[in-house]
């Protein structure tokens, strides 16, 4: 597979966004389905500014994408993409640790 330079550091600055525990709990919480903050940060245990930062990073990166109804705002995976890239790379973790 011929991939050009600029694809590839496109790719190597996407991974980038899995690379924070945090966000990566994040997006588990997402695969559930849409969520708001108030409930990611108290699944989370974290306060909601903390959240809210690393769901601007996740947003900014299309990973998620924002939902308003009045004042609460509501996140959910970007599209399906995302979600199986955390399970293979999940099962890939596992998939290692069971042969230890």
């Amino acid at each position: 597979m011929n991939v050009p330079l600029d694809t590839l550091f496109e790719l190597s600055e996407f991974f980038k966004f899995f690379g924070d525990t945090t966000r990566i709990r994040i997006l588990q919480i997402l695969l559930g389905g849409e969520i708001s903050v108030n409930d990611i940060a108290g699944k989370l245990n974290l306060e909601q500014s903390v959240v809210s930062h690393q769901l601007r990073i996740l947003r900014t990166a299309n990973l998620i994408k924002p939902r308003r109804d009045g004042r609460k705002m509501f996140y959910s995976l970007d599209d399906e993409h995302i979600g199986s890239i955390f399970k293979i790379g999940l099962s890939h973790i596992l998939h290692k640790k069971e042969g230890r």
